[in-house]
């Protein structure tokens, strides 16, 4: 080796063992996340092995036969003893940060991406921060029908959402906002408080809130194991919607919650009349529960005074899938109405990768006209994970949650496999004018991960209608697709 190849490679050597601390240097600048701080540690490790490679091999050369003394190759072989020093030191020191601050930037926060969008949080977990958002976009077939205008087919952006969640401490807070149908409504917007009375946890709710009404209604649209919730959710629903602005509160107990809530209208009232006032109330118990699965008992009762605002009410609930309006069971207008109330039972079990419910519904509405109307309808569903996942069920709350996938597709399996089957029952035959229909639905479900799905429905749905444009029996079918993130 001359001299001057010599010189230019302990040059090399140099800006080698400069480039890594400043990359390190950098890092701690900014929030290194684990896929960074992976890279980070190979570049590290491939550096180390190059540098050994090469101080191995002038080992070599120097024990192959005697060597004239040469202070510049003295230099040469002490600069890659240091750098080979150096790179370990950082590769030390930056494993060293990974394990005392679980990803953060050094400073005690940490961030990870669990559930499919960054969650920061400070480094003693009290404070908390993590963006929210939704896209389900759908597709959907209606033929069969006997009227022409129900055989319909079209997309949708059935939900497109964005919002945050956060804590400080035992309080909380979430705001989501939705943007389909090119309208923005406001969601959750809600603060919270968690606490424990006597030894049980306790939270409240202030704002306007997804209201805790059977196992369909009370679960979050994208959790739910088909495209739409089930007739129970649909016709036990209050006349104020799913959400209400208001206050309620939830416990919780080994294998039991129950919840109070007391709210008015959904954000949006237009402020020229008084609020219907809702009181509700539900509960859940586990009577059997075990390592492989559960037993879920549920009940539910709510009591609505209407404002001056809802002179009638006629219902008119989806059958098929939710973007074809036309196909829909009508009960026909309640006019000069004062209250209504109903009441909800919940009955269905866990077994490893299979779950199985049932629910009734009853809302009786109270009309100076016409006395008592009952809607009725009932609702029995089954599924089974065929990927040996476990369903998404929570037990802590009795509704639907995101399922946790074993083998995502982002990670290099198969994502996880679900079949299901519903059967639901229409019943408004009580009013003089009340329809009646009933729906089956096979679903399928490939979630790719903890936060992303795709579905298929397809869904065999029979109306007789009394009123409206399409009255007498028909049937039909409609096929739905969804592609869904959630995080």
């Amino acid at each position: 080796m001359s001299h001057t190849d010599r010189a230019a490679y302990a040059l090399a050597l140099s800006l080698a063992a400069c480039a890594a601390p400043a990359f390190a240097a950098d890092s701690a600048n900014a929030p290194a996340s684990d896929a960074d701080l992976r890279a980070l540690v190979r570049q590290q490790a491939e550096q180390i092995r190059e540098l050994s490679q090469r101080l191995s091999e002038l080992e070599r050369r120097q024990a192959a036969g005697p060597v004239a003394a040469d202070p510049i190759q003295a230099q040469v072989a002490a600069a890659v003893a240091d750098t080979r020093d150096d790179e370990l030191a950082i590769l030390q020191a930056q494993v060293a940060q990974q394990a005392a601050t679980g990803g953060g930037n050094g400073d005690g926060a940490r961030m990870n991406w669990r559930k499919g969008a960054p969650e920061f949080s400070s480094s003693d977990g009290r404070m908390t921060f993590r963006p929210r958002g939704r896209l389900l976009l759908d597709q959907t077939f209606t033929r069969g029908s006997s009227f022409g205008a129900r055989n319909l087919s079209g997309s949708d952006l059935a939900s497109a959402r964005l919002g945050a969640e956060g804590e400080f401490g035992a309080l909380g807070y979430k705001v989501e906002a939705d943007f389909a149908g090119n309208e923005v409504t406001l969601k959750d917007a809600y603060l919270s408080y968690d606490t424990r009375l006597g030894g049980h946890a306790v939270e409240f709710y202030l704002g306007n809130k997804l209201k805790d009404r059977s196992l369909d209604g009370a679960t979050s649209g994208v959790a739910t194991p088909f495209m739409e919730r089930n007739a129970v959710a649909s016709v036990g629903g209050m006349q104020s919607g799913y959400f209400g602005l208001g206050l309620s509160a939830k416990v919780f107990g080994d294998g039991w919650h129950a919840s109070l809530a007391v709210t008015g209208d959904d954000v949006g009232n237009a402020g020229d009349t008084s609020d219907t006032v809702a009181y509700l109330a539900r509960a859940h118990w586990n009577p059997l529960k075990g390592g492989d699965g559960f037993v879920h008992l549920g009940g539910w009762y709510w009591y609505e005074q209407l404002g001056a605002d809802v002179v009638s009410i006629n219902k008119t609930s989806p059958v098929a899938l939710g973007w074809n309006d036309q196909v829909r069971v009508s009960a026909s207008s309640i006019a000069n109405v004062d209250n209504d109330r109903a009441w909800g039972a919940e009955l269905g079990a866990v077994y490893r990768s299979g779950w199985l419910f049932g629910e009734r519904t009853v809302r009786t509405i109270e009309s100076d006209t016409v006395g008592e109307v009952r809607h009725k309808a009932s609702s029995v569903y089954a599924g089974w994970l065929l990927t040996g996942e476990k369903p998404g069920f929570s037990r802590r709350s009795g509704v639907w949650t995101a399922t946790r996938v074993l083998r995502p597709v982002d990670q290099g399996g198969i994502g996880a496999f679900e079949l299901a089957v519903r059967y639901d029952r229409y019943d408004f035959t009580d009013a003089a004018r009340g329809g009646d229909g009933d729906a089956w639905t096979l679903g399928v479900n490939w979630y790719l991960n903890d936060w992303s799905r795709l579905m298929l429905n397809y869904v065999f749905w029979k109306t007789d209608n009394k009123v409206g444009a399409f009255q007498g029996p028909d049937s039909g079918r409609t096929l739905g697709l969804r592609a869904q993130v959630a995080f």
